[in-house]
């Protein structure tokens, strides 16, 4: 929803420091995975420090398209390698919150987290598909801006077990929507 809204408006503003990282933009995608699997390696033991890594692998995340837009340095292999390094650094997390439910023994959160892998990755494959199909799908409540701004804030705050609800609700629902989109979309339209 945010990314669909606001597209790459931090762009402009964050040109001037894009224009002075010489660092390729696949090694920043890469950088920003290897944060996020420190993240997951700490949310069981330690899940506020492991939100502040979730916030600090979002940034590299973004700031890997931006760098590749300002240098002109955009491939298809880019866009590719980032995505797949999402899926990973998604599912890492996932995996990391069910663990750390399960060290509470709290059943509830590990159903909750687990729906809510199986429904980002939904939201991914769908997409991928429908756009391998010709049709575009950016539409939803939640994308990955979303899901890495509120792991993080549950981790931070404590708000793990209301965020993996929310989390399970908003991906199904977005792949639901997706759907409808695509079948909207594709319907076959017989003339008069």
């Amino acid at each position: 929803m945010i990314s669909a809204k606001l597209g790459h408006f931090l762009d402009k503003p964050l040109a001037p420091l894009a224009k002075r990282i010489s660092i390729n933009p696949n090694a920043l995608s890469v950088l920003g995975f290897l944060i996020t699997i420190a993240a997951a390696v700490t949310i069981p033991s330690d899940p506020v420090a492991g939100g502040f890594l979730i916030l600090l692998g979002g940034i590299f995340d973004m700031l890997d398209g931006i760098v590749a837009r300002a240098n002109g340095k955009s491939t298809k292999f880019g866009a590719f390698l980032d995505s797949t390094l999402d899926r990973y650094s998604d599912s890492f997390i996932f995996l990391a919150i069910v663990w750390y439910f399960f060290g509470n023994y709290d059943l509830a959160g590990i159903l909750f987290t687990i729906g809510g892998l199986i429904g980002t990755l939904l939201i991914s494959y769908v997409r991928a598909r429908a756009e391998g199909l010709g049709v575009e799908c950016r539409v939803g409540l939640i994308e990955r801006p979303e899901r890495v701004v509120l792991l993080a804030a549950g981790c931070i705050f404590g708000w793990l077990s209301y965020v993996v609800v929310v989390l399970f609700l908003f991906s199904h629902i977005t792949v639901i929507q997706r759907v409808l989109h695509v079948y909207k979309a594709t319907k076959i339209k017989f003339p008069d």
